[in-house]
């Protein structure tokens, strides 16, 4: 059935609510493409030898076929990568994919790709982030001005889900400068409670010793300043994620809190839904989308993070960020790059095959 889910690891495809039938999921597609809707279809297509199962030069053309934007324009694959991910679709290693290793290959992977379900996370767009003393630190930039790609992507993108994060920090909470010394410093403490200053960071004492960055005092619970800003768009059905709420540790991450010892919502709102990509944004760059965006890598979400409509504090520290997303086979797209990968019009090799990667991390543990 073509709105069946099909699951691995919280990985699933399902048929967008936009299509019905398979007539109008063919018609969306361009010609080229027709061959990845059906399973025979794409199978007898590429088997061009006619021996029943694909080689390595049959994989490649099935990457290229795959890996193009809406345009045509077809994504490099290196060597490297194509074997790897054909490697992990010839489960027992006889240098070719059979019907069966196939059928695993199209419902976990190309199904995936061509159709994903995607996720909307606006991070932490809220008053005290844009209005308050926070913002006059962002990097030549004004928070603000991360509203109007937001709220033009929520008008024009159709996500299959949308998820606002927001700090929710109680009145002690650890991270504030004036709570500074409601806590014991650990000697090696590289400045003291009397001379710690906004932005410096301390180590409290404890086992092990954390260090803390101290910020102004933002995003107390049910003030204004935690409120969303408000010429942020909130649709219809939109899922709210509430993070540092523990006093004693802070939570950059939407997912974890920053000793990884707790978790928010987000995880188990995005495995209920079947959820596959996730699109990030918002405040700030280098800070909380930066560590939200790495804990959804590590998780094994294709992730993309969206460079125009998110604004950070250091400009050195955003260039890290992104090179520490690439590095993690995510990617970094702007605002008007994003519907057509939604639609799965515009298919990107790193994301390919960091869901390859993660399939083959769940048949090894399986093993």
């Amino acid at each position: 059935m073509l709105d069946c889910f099909i699951k691995e690891r919280g990985l699933s495809w399902r048929l967008s609510p936009l299509y019905s039938t398979m007539s109008e999921v063919a018609n969306e597609f361009p010609v080229e493409d027709s061959c990845l809707i059906d399973i025979d279809a794409c199978y007898q297509t590429f088997d061009k030898d006619g021996d029943g199962q694909l080689n390595l030069e049959e994989f490649r053309l099935i990457c290229k076929a795959l890996f193009r934007n809406d345009k045509g324009h077809i994504y490099p694959v290196s060597e490297e990568r194509l074997r790897h991910m054909f490697q992990v679709f010839d489960r027992n290693r006889d240098g070719a994919i059979d019907r069966e290793e196939f059928a695993f290959c199209w419902n976990h992977w190309i199904k995936v790709i061509v159709r994903p379900t995607s996720a909307f996370l606006i991070v932490d767009v809220q008053n005290d982030f844009i209005c308050g003393p926070i913002n006059s630190q962002c990097a030549q930039s004004d928070g603000s001005e991360v509203v109007e790609p937001i709220n033009n992507l929520l008008s024009t993108v159709p996500f299959n889900y949308v998820f606002y994060s927001l700090d929710w920090h109680p009145p002690d909470h650890v991270s504030y400068i004036d709570n500074v010394h409601m806590r014991e410093l650990h000697p090696s403490s590289p400045v003291t409670a009397d001379k710690a200053q906004t932005y410096d960071t301390v180590v409290f004492a404890g086992n092990p010793p954390m260090k803390q960055r101290l910020w102004p005092r933002h995003c107390v619970q049910d003030t204004w300043g935690a409120e969303l800003y408000k010429d942020l768009k909130v649709v219809e059905g939109a899922v709210m994620v509430y993070k540092g709420t523990n006093p004693e540790v802070d939570s950059y991450s939407a997912f974890f809190d920053n000793n990884k010892l707790s978790e928010t919502t987000l995880r188990t709102e995005l495995k209920e839904r079947n959820v596959t990509d996730i699109y990030i944004c918002g405040l700030a760059y280098d800070v909380c989308v930066g560590a939200t965006i790495a804990d959804a890598l590590a998780l094994g979400y294709r992730s993309i993070l969206v460079n125009d409509a998110s604004r950070g504090v250091k400009l050195c520290d955003i260039e890290r960020t992104k090179e520490n997303i690439v590095s993690n086979n995510g990617v970094v797209v702007d605002s008007h790059q994003v519907l057509s990968m939604v639609e799965g019009r515009d298919r990107r090799p790193e994301l390919g095959y960091k869901l390859a990667m993660q399939l083959k991390t769940a048949l090894e543990e399986e093993k």
